[in-house]
């Protein structure tokens, strides 16, 4: 993990500038609904090559709601740089012993400060809270800073664990 980078709780202090401050909350939050809806915006839009509208977000959060991103079998981390939120994640048990990743999102403006990193421990220890001994995910070709990051942490490519519409690459980590 990137040394810059704190994870905690709501019940600790104030993080020092610079740092990264990942917690659970709730996907209904301000913060985090504004972060899926900018995680949405940029994974359609690089899909569809264009931007994407308002209407197009909205059916989207529908299409792809997070409610299983929620105790007791799910989880959902925002991250803050100095108090600004600017990354998430969710995790939901798919088996009693696998946990996978989803909405995984860095603001673009925040890349390369250590927020991946920093979001993807809190995502692994909020796993191995749940009991899981293993996390998963899928993600697309496009998604290439993703790939990279996941890379960069261990996850190595694995063979297809699901058939989502939009899957293209899998990946896998042990946690114990």
């Amino acid at each position: 993990m990137d040394t810059n980078a704190i994870i905690t709780s709501p019940s600790t202090t104030t993080p020092m500038p610079g740092t990264w401050h990942v917690v659970q909350e709730p996907f209904t939050t301000p913060d985090a609904t504004n972060l899926r809806r900018a995680y949405y915006a940029e994974v359609a839009g690089r899909y569809w090559e264009r931007a994407v509208t308002e209407a197009e977000i909205d059916q989207g959060m529908l299409d792809f709601p997070a409610d299983d991103l929620a105790p007791p079998a799910g989880r959902f981390l925002v991250g803050r740089l100095d108090g600004v939120p600017l990354s998430c994640g969710g995790l939901r048990l798919i088996d009693p012993a696998t946990a996978e990743l989803t909405r995984v999102y860095v603001a673009p403006r925040a890349r390369r400060t250590g927020g991946g990193a920093a979001l993807l421990a809190a995502l692994e220890d909020a796993g191995r809270s749940l009991g899981a001994e293993r996390v998963r995910l899928d993600t697309r070709s496009d998604l290439v800073e993703a790939r990279a990051l996941y890379a960069r942490h261990g996850y190595r490519e694995i063979p297809a664990y699901n058939s989502g519409p939009y899957a293209e690459h899998w990946f896998e980590k042990p946690l114990t």
